[in-house]
């Protein structure tokens, strides 16, 4: 017995140091998402280059004009689950899904073409709300699966207000509640971070909200749904802070912060 208890010994000792080296990965981040994520005009690369320490990293695959259903189809998920493989033994890996639609509407009245929630939700789609949801679902399996954390975030909120009551027009219920819905049921990650979002932009108005559309000039312009390059490290670090507030445990350690830019937004004002 004496034998046994020693040769049992060094993996009694390892075993901490183990457990604490898995612990203390650097993150790798891969994004999930339609134009509200992707590269120009959306939240994604401020989020890796102004948010993550260097120490961690990660990559955008967010893709304008997506939806649960194309995003799959046209080979970005491929990407994502090839890269958990690959960067899950040096990294813990997350997945953010932010979720795509667009009201046809508003599309119409866009020059350009528009996350997963503002794209599914255009009538040409062929994505139903039941579709929406299960396809949520599949990706948060093929996630786990994989090795990797999803995380959801609910829509980004466009920045179109009514004019009789000056506050935002909210357009992306359905899609906010089927995420949350997701999430709950399968015990993931998940932020909201259509509420924040919709908070933020009805406490600064149409004008403040506006300081942020994407535009041609690359400051100020007509388009409310996509962001001017301000207006990407703005929202980027809305989503740090969401997920260092839920989830500080995991991400405080791995996440740059920026406290007058996080003040501002808390506080309701135009950054």
């Amino acid at each position: 017995m004496r034998a046994t208890l020693l040769s049992l010994l060094p993996f009694a000792l390892a075993a901490p140091t183990i457990l604490h080296r898995q612990a203390t990965k650097p993150i790798y981040w891969l994004l999930a998402g339609d134009s509200t994520t992707a590269t120009n005009g959306g939240w994604g690369d401020a989020f890796l280059s102004t948010t993550v320490a260097s120490s961690s990293s990660g990559h955008n695959y967010g893709h304008s004009g997506a939806t649960t259903r194309s995003f799959r189809a046209g080979g970005d998920w491929a990407n994502v689950t090839r890269d958990i493989g690959t960067y899950k033994e040096d990294y813990r890996v997350y997945v953010t899904i932010q979720v795509l639609y667009h009201m046809i509407r508003e599309w119409d009245e866009m020059t350009n073409s528009l996350q997963f929630g503002h794209n599914d939700q255009k009538p040409t789609s062929g994505v139903s709300l039941a579709d929406y949801r299960t396809n949520l679902a599949t990706f948060v399996s093929e996630v786990t699966q994989a090795g990797a954390t999803p995380i959801l975030l609910s829509p980004l909120t466009r920045r179109t207000f009514n004019t009789t009551t000056n506050r935002v027009i909210e357009n992306l219920s359905n899609e906010t509640a089927i995420t949350l819905d997701v999430a709950e049921a399968n015990d993931l990650h998940v932020i909201d971070l259509n509420k924040a979002s919709t908070a933020y932009v009805n406490a600064i108005g149409q004008k403040g909200a506006d300081t942020y559309n994407w535009g041609d000039n690359g400051t100020t312009g007509n388009d409310r749904t996509h962001l001017n390059p301000w207006g990407e490290v703005v929202f980027a670090r809305m989503v740090s802070d969401l997920l260092v507030e839920k989830y500080g445990e995991e991400f405080g350690e791995w996440t740059v912060g920026n406290e007058t830019l996080s003040a501002l937004i808390k506080d309701g004002k135009v950054a």
